[in-house]
């Protein structure tokens, strides 16, 4: 799905930083939703043709979400995030790692501070995502891994749910 929406992917080599801002057709109690709640997160997050499973999830100062990208053959890629500095509806942050599906770090990948900021545009909301990694090495590492595009295709299935979602919202 191609759209007019605005999506930036900026790389800080000096600082270990990519700066994601993307807007979306949508509300921003809508988006913040999608991304703060399983049964949406469960639906979206992931590129296609990836999908996504949340073992457990508590979105809360000092809770988590350990989910996994599971791909069509079945793979799982794990991850887990621990949420801190929640603010409803503006921002929070995250420490994001690597992980099996017990919830054992893999410290051989790369981890990562989020900082995920949720803004009005209009009608529209936009969401800026900083992501500071520890060193060039890793930021490296996880463009190299196809960040930018993992992020456009999972971003484009968020634009899919929220689509949905208000179309749901006008019916009720």
């Amino acid at each position: 799905m191609k759209s007019n929406l605005q999506f930036d992917f900026l790389v800080n080599k000096e600082n270990n930083t990519l700066t994601i801002v993307r807007e979306f057709n949508a509300e921003r109690q809508l988006v913040w939703d999608c991304y703060t709640k399983q049964e949406f997160l469960d639906q979206w997050f992931a590129p296609k043709p990836f999908t996504t499973k949340t073992k457990s999830m508590d979105f809360s100062n000092d809770g988590h979400w350990h989910y996994a990208m599971v791909d069509p053959e079945g793979t799982e890629y794990w991850g887990y995030t621990k949420y801190h500095d929640i603010n409803p509806i503006d921002f929070y942050r995250t420490i994001d790692v690597f992980c099996d599906s017990e919830g054992t770090i893999n410290e051989d990948l790369p981890k990562a501070k989020w900082l995920v900021t949720f803004k009005d545009k209009g009608e529209n909301s936009t969401v800026t995502t900083v992501v500071t990694y520890d060193s060039l090495n890793d930021l490296e590492a996880v463009i190299n891994m196809g960040m930018e595009e993992g992020m456009i295709a999972t971003l484009e299935k968020l634009d899919e749910l929220l689509l949905k979602l208000n179309q749901q919202t006008r019916f009720e």
